[in-house]
């Protein structure tokens, strides 16, 4: 089974990482503000980046390593990222900010 690992910049300008099994299910729990005690406090959201992965583990690995990085590190890896391979009703909403 795949997953994938996602990141959101916030209304605040910060990014969240996290890691899904139904990345669409999980974009709309972020954007109605109950998708993480991060994200709730800083709504908006937009969706920058997602990279499908083989697995769960490999997706719980990817996120680890992900948040180790500084800033400047993961806006360039954001900054690459495809869109290719997201859902469609996914790919049409990224950079688009929710209305809350």
């Amino acid at each position: 089974m795949s997953a994938w690992l996602y990141v959101l910049e916030c209304g605040d300008g910060s990014l969240y990482t996290g890691w899904t099994n139904r990345l669409e299910k999980r974009l709309l729990a972020h954007e109605k503000g109950v998708g993480g005690k991060f994200t709730r406090s800083r709504l908006p959201v937009r969706l920058v980046a997602a990279w499908r992965k083989r697995s769960e583990k490999e997706a719980r690995s990817a996120e680890v390593y992900f948040k180790q990085l500084s800033r400047g590190e993961k806006m360039e890896r954001v900054g690459r990222a495809s869109t290719k391979s997201l859902p469609t009703r996914v790919r049409a909403r990224v950079g688009k900010r929710s209305a809350n």
